[in-house]
């Protein structure tokens, strides 16, 4: 009789456990689907990126069993397109520069060098002097950028970054 009620006491506490872990497992189960869709939905979005910008895709076939796969891809992508962005900033300032000699008459090794400071003036002159320059030449400057964008920037996609649109820029 004693031994049935400590077999039954030690029943009822294993099956207590057993529901525990069923619990639980099934927690970390469900936790891990959802990481498992957004790492596919990460996939998604770092390859429409790469495809977007015309990067090269990393090898995936031997980064599979790596966790840190995903980062690699994103470091990777993003010092590609620091490089694209690098390139198109150069572009950007030797067609500006083509478009001033293609009508003005000005030393390109003068213009070159930056903007150019009265000696006459302070810093403080110069710089608000700058500043005013920029602000004169905001709209004709947007108008003459909005030319090149076809040439810098790559087709506007929807990617799998968000449901909502989360995650892309909006203009």
């Amino acid at each position: 009789m004693v031994f049935s009620k400590v077999f039954a006491l030690a029943f009822t506490g294993l099956k207590d456990e057993l529901l525990a872990a069923q619990v639980e497992t099934c927690s970390a189960k469900a936790q891990l689907e959802v990481e498992v869709a957004l790492n596919r939905r990460l996939r998604t979005a770092i390859s429409d990126l790469s495809t977007s910008w015309e990067v090269e895709p990393m090898d995936e076939s031997k980064e599979e069993a790596r966790g840190d796969a995903l980062v690699d891809q994103l470091c990777y992508l993003g010092a590609m397109l620091r490089d694209l962005v690098r390139d198109a900033l150069h572009i950007g300032v030797k067609w500006a520069m083509a478009v001033v000699c293609s009508g003005f008459s000005y030393d390109m090794e003068v213009v070159s060098h930056g903007f150019v400071t009265d000696i006459s003036k302070t810093d403080a002159e110069n710089e608000e002097r700058l500043h005013a320059l920029i602000d004169d030449v905001e709209v004709p400057g947007e108008r003459l950028a909005k030319l090149f964008e076809p040439e810098v920037l790559p087709p506007e996609t929807s990617s799998g970054a968000g449901e909502d649109g989360e995650g892309r820029d909006a203009d």
